[in-house]
């Protein structure tokens, strides 16, 4: 019998505009992140950008030809109305292979971080063994070192 391998959707090749676009929109309003799906899976690849202009986050849902937009829930009647573009995954992973260069704030060494190890580290069955969870527990919690304040390894200084 052959098993055959499924591909994994990709997201769609951006112009280098369009990437460098879709990077400024995650560095000032969006978010790269390992986020957990169900309450006991272990924690995948997240992009998110939230904003209150839904027409801003469709250009990029439109060009990247993957994710989706939700609604936040408001919890005052001041507040607006907001929306969150969302992709996860291997699509994610694909997206910061294309955008990554053009990242500037921490969110660049998260995207490097996670290209570098996320899959060695994820394996496509989703069962690990003893060694592989131990190891994958260390990844999540270095990756969530790499933050704005600075302090982390993986930030290098300005001069």
């Amino acid at each position: 019998m052959i098993q055959l391998m499924t591909e994994y959707k990709k997201v769609a090749k951006l112009s280098l505009v369009d990437a460098a676009y879709v990077a400024g929109l995650i560095d000032g309003e969006g978010t790269i992140t390992l986020t957990r799906r169900q309450k006991n899976k272990e924690r995948c690849v997240a992009i998110t950008i939230a904003n209150t202009e839904l027409d801003l986050l469709e250009f990029p849902l439109a060009i990247i030809k993957a994710g989706i937009i939700t609604s936040k829930k408001t919890f005052k009647p001041n507040h607006s109305a907001s929306y969150v573009y969302q992709i996860s995954g291997r699509q994610a992973l694909d997206l910061l292979e294309q955008i990554t260069p053009f990242l500037k704030s921490y969110k660049k060494n998260r995207a490097q971080f996670l290209l570098k190890d996320y899959i060695r580290l994820t394996p496509r069955n989703g069962r690990y063994t003893a060694d592989q969870l131990q190891e994958r527990k260390a990844f999540v919690e270095e990756f969530f070192t790499i933050t704005a304040n600075g302090n982390s390894p993986h930030v290098r200084a300005v001069s």
